[in-house]
């Protein structure tokens, strides 16, 4: 199991920075490694961008917000590419429409590496060259475009996968082991008081972003969280028992979006010869009833827990639950070997688990599979979105949107804390998203 730890703060030195630079650009390149060229240009839905495309916009960010506005002399790679690779920065200029981005055969591959080779050494020259008042205007800056390339690199994973399943072919990312997990023991419930908590990011030296801020008091009721993850095991006695077929379950927009996309399974399952199997990043394989069921919308966890006459714990109720538990999981980061590159003894695909939890312990609430709340992503109180364009980041999605916690089998462990919040809309499920219940 993988801890989480920080490798950056708000004292960071120049030499710190160029370190994790190096580290989190080479990361991002060795997660293309097992991928053809033809692999990186592929678009498979709106949602999903084409790896290269996430090569180019995580440095078109560096060579935006640092060298353009450090460097006076400092000239555009290619100035075409500030608009192709702007993602969604209305205040930096246009953007190109993000559902063509599998429409560019240009740049190519190699053009992009290129893109990157040439900002990387003109970042890591500026930061070898840099005074200390240069180096504070630009650290918090810096440290966001190190994290934001982190968020990318789960999403590649996240794309790459749905991008690859999209073939009849069912072609692997990479052969790995894939061992059957062990059955699970039911469900235990851990309770906690109600009472005034303080939730939100509590490190004022370590990076966070804006969304996680304030600190702030919430009250809570009594309430009691599940141990683990709900199984492919017990989410399939949910689909035999007319899951998908009965709207007294769902959401009246979760039973719509059932019936348009005429769901009957979590993304990715499928039936064949009468047996459930699902593609993974190893390729198609049976379903593992003892792992936990992910790919679920936020409209499928909340039928579920309905189903199971329950509920998806609030934002806050997990937060305070993850206060008992220690950042560890199975992170991305277990994948990489020694030299960098995606190890075959390492399967990016969440585990049952191995042994049974005592009884005062939680298990599953990091780095297995993003959990969803009940909660709409919004504002703390007294939340303000940072100036100028780094301001977009964050508060301008706080809508139709619902918050996940915990981190997935595709996020860096050093990215992650309890204070995190992801969001995505409610419909979604190309993430590695699952299940934890609530009462």
């Amino acid at each position: 199991m993988t801890k989480a730890v920080q490798t950056w703060n708000a004292s960071a030195t120049a030499a710190q920075l160029s370190r994790s630079f190096r580290e989190t650009r080479r990361i991002s390149e060795a997660i293309c490694q097992p991928l053809a060229a033809e692999d990186c240009v592929v678009q498979s839905m709106p949602d999903v961008s084409p790896a290269r495309w996430h090569l180019a916009h995580t440095t078109w960010f560096f060579e935006t917000f640092i060298l353009r506005a450090a460097l006076a002399d400092y000239e555009s790679f290619d100035p075409a590419y500030e608009v192709l690779f702007n993602s969604y920065y209305n205040s930096v200029g246009e953007q190109f429409p993000r559902d063509r981005r599998g429409l560019l055969s240009r740049p190519t591959v190699a053009e992009v590496l290129e893109y990157r080779r040439a900002v990387d050494e003109r970042l890591l020259a500026w930061l070898a060259a840099v005074d200390e008042p240069d180096l504070a205007r630009f650290r918090d800056v810096l440290v966001l475009g190190l994290n934001h390339e982190q968020q990318h690199q789960e999403l590649m994973l996240t794309d790459i996968k749905h991008v690859l399943s999209c073939n009849p072919l069912f072609p692997t990312y990479f052969e790995a082991d894939s061992p059957l997990s062990a059955a699970p023991e039911a469900l235990r419930w851990y309770a906690f008081d109600e009472g005034l908590y303080e939730i939100g990011h509590a490190e004022p030296d370590a990076f966070a972003y804006d969304n996680e801020l304030p600190r702030h008091k919430s009250f809570v009721a009594d309430f009691e969280l599940s141990d683990r993850l709900i199984t492919c095991g017990e989410y399939l006695r949910f689909i035999e028992d007319g899951g998908y077929a009965q709207p007294r379950w769902w959401l009246a927009a979760g039973w719509s979006t059932v019936r348009e996309q005429d769901w009957r399974a979590p993304l990715y399952w499928q039936l064949r010869d009468d047996r459930w199997c699902h593609f993974t990043l190893g390729g198609l394989r049976p379903v593992d009833w003892n792992e936990p069921v992910c790919h679920v919308s936020f409209y499928e966890a909340d039928a579920y827990a309905r189903w199971a006459d329950a509920r998806l714990a609030t934002e806050v109720e997990w937060e305070i639950a993850a206060e008992s538990v220690d950042v560890t999981g199975q992170f991305f980061d277990a994948s990489l070997g020694a030299d960098g590159r995606l190890s075959q003894h390492q399967t990016i695909h969440p585990r049952g688990l191995d042994a049974a939890g005592d009884e005062t312990t939680l298990r599953q609430m990091f780095g297995s599979l993003w959990q969803w709340t009940g909660s709409q992503y919004l504002g703390y109180p007294g939340y303000q979105a940072a100036a100028d364009a780094i301001g977009e980041y964050n508060g301008k999605f706080m809508s139709n949107q619902f918050v996940l916690r915990g981190g997935s089998v595709a996020t860096s462990a050093n990215h992650m804390r309890r204070s995190y919040r992801n969001f995505f809309p409610p419909e979604a499920r190309w993430q590695f998203s699952g299940i934890r219940l609530a009462r």
